[in-house]
């Protein structure tokens, strides 16, 4: 038996050494916790049960939720099956930097390599978390020193002031409930045919991992299509991973339940048109395989990234692969209604996915365009031998501009292009020019890019798609959309005039039945910006309020326009964690990671913008919401008890997009105070130190009312591919956050002069 066990540790070493690691720094501070144990009950207590907690810590039940109460946290909530499922990804984040793998494992009760998988392939998390592992020492329970206790009591004595009723909570993951058993009575269908068709989004709350294997978290619901359906929508995407929906010939272990998939393929298929919804794959394709793979078959090899290598496509055996995958696919499902590629970006796949293409001696001499375009044209290939009517979509996503146009023009004659609608729009806000780097919702498209490469297409013939983002964006994805509905209803028109074919509503974020939707959907079917949007608002806010709503959505939408725009901004900086992103006294030292993590790195987060002109901007459109939701106040609510019902959340997602910019706004100016701190003057320093309290004590009631707001919508701060962004006890950290800097550092604060 002992000799079991030693093998068993053996084997479960060598699985964690696949765990990322990278340069492995040391953890962020939290001093406002006595110690991380204390920071792992407190962060763990909405969404892991107390015996999971023990369990990966080697304590035991009672101790934690000991340690719970003593914080003033209350009972442990009762957490659904449901919530588990579903709080995966939530839950690393918010240990990345607590634990090690070891116990994190444990804690999420996975499998090295289960996690490995998740790392990797649930939409780039890795990447999201900064491609490092802070290296963690274990937690371990230890009896409560008279100093910990101490600062037990002080946290409890907080909370008991911050939240006296009790504190706010939200009934997490409540919408998908709603969204699966409720059909929507508040939609409103286009009078005729919108023009523009497929007109597809994602799912507002899919899990990325395995869709097609595991039905216990149906991406689309019976109901939730038909209120998709309702709102406009036409089509709807998730990811297929090629060796994981057909037969991987080189390893049969790699597609092991393939025509499980399939099948649940079909079925979602048929379910998905008795509401007049099209399913379409998303493929990025052929996956990288681990180097290993090639000892075995060099002849397959294209270039090298890390540990992986692209299955070449100039191989003939590879293109085989790829058209013959296709084919299974649309012979069992001939009723899919579309694939859309990305060929030039996200995991690596052909050889010049990446811009590596030269470093391959058989795809160099071809060329991008060559090469990107045969990819599509095998796909193609695929579709034509299974007789499938099923359609090709080629977006030109992460296409060098160099090379589009030959790319474009080397497209098969029956496949689309889709283009992002507003990429490379000029935009001037707050004096500063740039453009539009990618998706946006406070730029109203179309832009250069996208029109030139249209009109290439159009020229050959092809059908042409946009790509937008019809409900939310990167700038705010914490909401299920953003209430700019003017924004929306204008790019629709702007579209329109083009003649084009269809439209993309949003990559992962941008789901939900919205009136963007709604309104979009309108336009598209001929209706004026304005008609669309006093039509959306009377039949899901009522005819006397309609006046307002539509008010309170220009005004939302002026607003939103003076968002400071930066491709690299709107990944970096803290926009859709808003409140919860905690402030430090010294420099983290750590970099802004992809959506993931912005810690304190102002540089990234602004981008082209001086510190002072981001925090402006930002305040301006924060400002620009808080007068729209104050000014609707002021009006008389009429109509039934869902519509008023309905009208308060729709508040409550502007106020909740306020909140956040000036959040980051004030977290912006605090690091840019504390910088300045070591460097001032007696009199400078009193001044900063005033108006580093004046934030502090904003961002506390920042938090609390961000609080209040997701108790009572629990959409807010949630995005399907990052699950949520925050729960209430991180607004609630945010709090003991900044009263540890008031009361513990800024007073020790003194001039070097």
């Amino acid at each position: 038996m002992l000799a079991i066990i030693g093998l068993t540790k053996v084997l479960l070493a060598m699985l964690m050494n696949d765990l990322p690691v990278g340069p492995a720094p040391q953890p962020v501070s939290i001093p406002h916790f006595p110690d991380r144990y204390h920071a792992y009950v407190w962060r763990n207590w909405r969404l892991v049960t107390p015996e999971r907690m023990a369990t990966a810590i080697g304590a035991n039940r009672e101790q934690i939720v000991e340690t719970g109460k003593a914080m003033g946290l209350g009972d442990p909530p009762a957490i659904t099956a449901d919530q588990k499922l579903r709080s995966t990804l939530t839950v690393i984040r918010r240990n990345w930097h607590l634990l090690p793998y070891d116990q994190m494992l444990k804690l999420l009760n996975l499998t090295p390599t289960q996690l490995e998988y998740t790392l990797q392939e649930d939409d780039f998390l890795y990447i999201k978390l900064g491609s490092l592992k802070p290296k963690c020492d274990p937690i371990r329970y230890v009896p409560a020193s008279p100093a910990v206790l101490h600062r037990e009591h002080e946290i409890k004595a907080e909370v008991a002031a911050e939240f006296p009723h009790g504190i706010p909570q939200a009934k997490l993951f409540s919408f998908v409930k709603d969204l699966s058993r409720t059909k929507s009575s508040i939609a409103t269908k286009a009078k005729s045919a919108p023009q523009l068709s497929p007109r597809y989004c994602y799912s507002y709350f899919a899990l990325y991992g395995d869709p097609l294997l595991d039905k216990r978290a149906d991406p689309y619901p019976e109901a939730y299509l038909e209120s998709l359906h309702q709102s406009g929508v036409d089509g709807v995407w998730l990811q297929g991973v090629l060796n994981r929906i057909a037969p991987f010939p080189w390893d049969a272990k790699e597609s092991q339940d393939w025509e499980q998939r399939l099948a649940n393929l079909k079925e979602l298929v048929a379910r998905a048109r008795r509401h007049g919804i099209g399913i379409y794959l998303y493929m990025n394709e052929p996956r990288s395989i681990p180097l290993a793979f090639f000892d075995k078959h060099p002849e397959l090899k294209g270039v090298t990234e890390g540990d992986h290598a692209a299955l070449c496509t100039s191989a003939p055996e590879v293109k085989k692969y790829i058209a013959s995958s296709v084919e299974t696919v649309c012979r069992a499902v001939p009723d899919l209604a579309g694939f859309f590629t990305i060929t030039g970006s996200e995991n690596l796949t052909n050889c010049w996915s990446h811009g590596g293409g030269k470093n391959c001696p058989r795809c160099g001499p071809r060329g991008f365009a060559s090469v990107v375009a045969e990819v599509n044209a095998l796909i193609l290939d695929g579709i034509h031998a299974a007789g499938a009517k099923t359609s090709l979509i080629a977006w030109d996503w992460g296409w060098p501009e160099d090379a589009a146009e030959a790319t474009i023009r080397q497209l098969p004659a029956d496949a689309a292009l889709m283009s992002v609608s507003e990429w490379d729009l000029p935009i001037h806000r707050g004096g500063i020019e740039t453009t539009v780097g990618e998706y946006s919702l406070s730029a109203v498209g179309p832009g250069p890019r996208a029109i030139r490469h249209w009109k290439i297409a159009k020229d050959r013939g092809l059908k042409t798609i946009a790509k937008i983002q019809a409900a939310n964006s990167w700038e705010m994805s914490a909401v299920p959309y953003v209430p700019a509905v003017a924004n929306s209803a204008q790019h629709a028109a702007n579209l329109r005039s083009l003649n084009l074919g269809g439209l993309m509503l949003g990559w992962t974020l941008g789901g939900y039945p919205s009136p963007n939707l709604d309104v979009v959907s309108q336009v598209c079917a001929g209706a004026s910006p304005d008609e669309a949007m006093h039509t959306t608002a009377a039949h899901r806010y009522g005819e006397t309020n309609a006046d307002s709503i539509v008010k309170l959505w220009k005004s939302c939408s002026a607003a939103y326009t003076e968002f400071p725009f930066h491709i690299g901004l709107v990944y970096t900086a803290p926009l859709q964690h808003g409140p919860s992103n905690l402030l430090w006294s010294e420099p983290t030292g750590y970099h802004a990671s992809m959506v993931g993590f912005a810690y304190d790195d102002l540089d990234a987060w602004r981008a082209v913008y001086p510190p002072e002109i981001f925090s402006s901007q930002l305040m301006k459109v924060s400002d620009g919401f808080k007068v729209a939701v104050g000014a609707f106040r002021t009006t008389h609510v009429q109509g039934t008890r869902e519509q008023r019902a309905a009208i308060q959340l729709e508040l409550g997602l502007s106020e909740a997009v306020s909140l956040h910019f000036r959040s980051v706004a004030n977290q912006a100016r605090f690091i840019v105070l504390r910088n300045s701190l070591k460097s001032a003057d007696l009199k400078q320093l009193e001044e900063r130190k005033s108006a580093i309290r004046e934030i502090l004590d904003d961002e506390i009631l920042t938090a609390h009312r961000l609080l209040e707001l997701q108790a009572a919508d629990p959409r807010i701060g949630f995005e399907a591919s990052n699950q949520y962004y925050y729960v209430g006890e991180d607004l609630m950290e945010k709090v003991l956050n900044c009263h540890d800097l008031l009361d513990r550092w800024l007073p020790t604060v003194i001039s070097n002069h």
